[in-house]
């Protein structure tokens, strides 16, 4: 096991703290550098690091795939010593295309996932999230939302079975870790509570061919209009399609416009998708020419004018995965298993909310202004609805199903991380954050836990359930509660712990 351990004079340690850094905010703060780095081959490697951490006081943090938006996963706040546990090394996947299940170990990714899913059958697609570098341990133990969501529920609601190390070094399935731990690792936070070594997944089966589409606007005008219309029915279209909006800055002649683009994956060919786009949004204009031949670009040269680009392309479901990871439908799919380490340092800070009653039109010009005056924001919303209305708010830790409209991800994005820019940039998005607070707000807000935000709270050291609630009900709202009891039952010591981990439940402070 040795070989496998990485300590800082190792010369493979900094490159490995690097890579696990998806956001590079704290890569020169001095809370982002563990004792040491384990990278285990086997799951029995991880047994010693839990049972040593304990005897001698040490936290443990444990990364999948290192997309965690606070970088929970490897660094601390809290002052105390740590671990690193990288499990990007556990990637078995082992798929029974008869059962339509997979064993995939935590240390996949997505891209992993689809990219073998694919080798087997083009009918069979996994309902995850879309960016392939993110680690399945990590995104299905936080819920799971992506693109076919809406017909099939999260990544979470597929999980038929796990297997997990508890605190005390035991390797538990779900039947030995009984119901209540298997509750509440899909959609609670996973690291709360164990170490998710494994997940059998139920796949899904899809078309041979569906279709991608991206219709382009400014934010001015007509684009509200349909934005208002977006609003009002993206969740109850068919659960065969899924339709998001991104909105972010373009440059045209060195002027900034804001931009809107309606981002869609319809289960089915482009026959069947013109007649229903044309009867809830015939202002798109997309016929199907449009989807057989390269896409034309209209550029938008004055912002009192709708950019009309469109495009759209009829594809298995695997090419639809790239598109959705913002890349073209006829790149190579080996791009779904590359592990590259960007060229160019993106640092961001993001939060979110979910809404469950249409925003008025102000929204929409109040967005338009405040991104004018910031480089790269960016706001992806994304419609529930379908299947996720189905699913009982309990069924799992995550509760945002029936009365959802939709999801928003808010996020700045910035080159430069000197103390000064990083700290205007994070404060321009909490000033978003607060302004949206009467457009989206009927009581309490919401927020979703992949997304997470340490602006909702954190333990501070106390780990106390009553203060906890503050942050815990904005991520699981009447979950919270049941969560910090499993806690109470598997972890009564609070080994599993963290800045947003789930304490152990108490009725008193």
């Amino acid at each position: 096991m040795e070989k496998h351990i990485h300590f800082s004079n190792s010369p493979t340690y900094s490159s490995l703290l690097e890579y696990g850094h998806k956001n590079p905010r704290w890569l020169n703060s001095s809370s982002s550098h563990p004792i040491f780095i384990i990278a285990p081959k086997n799951e029995s490697e991880i047994r010693p690091i839990i049972l040593c951490s304990q005897r001698f006081g040490i936290q443990i943090r444990v990364k999948s795939g290192g997309h965690d938006y606070e970088g929970l996963s490897f660094r601390s706040d809290t002052g105390q010593q740590f671990v690193i546990v990288d499990l990007s090394m556990l990637d078995d996947i082992t798929i029974d295309e008869n059962d339509e299940t997979a064993w995939i170990q935590t240390g996949v990714t997505m891209g992993q996932l689809y990219y073998e899913i694919a080798k087997k059958s083009e009918n069979l697609a996994f309902s995850g999230g879309l960016y392939p570098s993110v680690g399945s341990g990590g995104i299905i133990s936080g819920g799971g939302i992506g693109t076919l969501m809406r017909k099939f529920g999260l990544a979470a609601d597929n999980v038929l079975d796990a297997r997990v190390m508890n605190v005390n070094g035991e390797i538990l399935d779900r039947k030995s870790m009984g119901e209540d731990l298997f509750w509440a690792i899909r959609g609670g936070g996973g690291s709360s509570f164990c170490v998710i070594l494994a997940w059998k997944v139920k796949l899904v089966r899809v078309p041979s061919k569906l279709t991608t589409f991206t219709i382009r606007r400014v934010l001015h005008g007509e684009t509200i209009n349909l934005l208002q219309r977006w609003q009002n029915v993206s969740h109850k279209l068919t659960r065969d399609m899924f339709m998001r909006v991104l909105i972010q800055n373009k440059r045209s002649r060195s002027k900034r416009i804001v931009q809107v683009s309606f981002q869609g994956l319809f289960l089915g060919r482009v026959s069947e998708l013109i007649p229903l786009l044309n009867q809830s949004f015939p202002e798109f204009g997309l016929v199907e020419e449009d989807c057989f031949q390269d896409p034309v670009a209209v550029n938008c040269t004055r912002d009192d004018l709708p950019c009309i680009k469109k495009e759209c392309f009829e594809v298995p479901w695997i090419r639809a995965t790239l598109y959705f990871a913002s890349r073209r439908t006829s790149d190579s799919v080996e791009f779904l298993v590359k592990n590259e380490w960007p060229r160019i340092m993106n640092y961001y800070k993001a939060t979110s909310d979910f809404v469950t009653s249409p925003m008025p039109r102000g929204v929409w010009r109040l967005i338009r202004t405040m991104f004018r005056d910031e480089e790269k924001p960016i706001m992806i919303l994304d419609p529930l609805g379908g299947r996720m209305d189905e699913i009982s708010e309990f069924e799992i830790p995550f509760p945002y199903r029936k009365g959802n409209l939709f999801n928003i991800q808010y996020m700045v994005n910035w080159d430069d991380n000197s103390e000064n820019i990083s700290s205007k940039k994070i404060k321009w998005l909490r000033e978003l954050y607060d302004k949206m607070s009467i457009f989206v707000s009927n009581s309490s807000r919401s927020g979703y836990l992949n997304y997470r935000d340490l602006d909702f709270g954190r333990n501070d050291g106390e780990y106390n359930y009553v203060n906890s609630r503050v942050w815990g009900k904005k991520y699981f709202g009447g979950n919270f509660e049941r969560l910090a009891k499993v806690k109470s039952k598997v972890d009564p010591s609070n080994f599993f712990k963290f800045e947003q981990s789930i304490p152990p439940f108490s009725v008193s402070r």
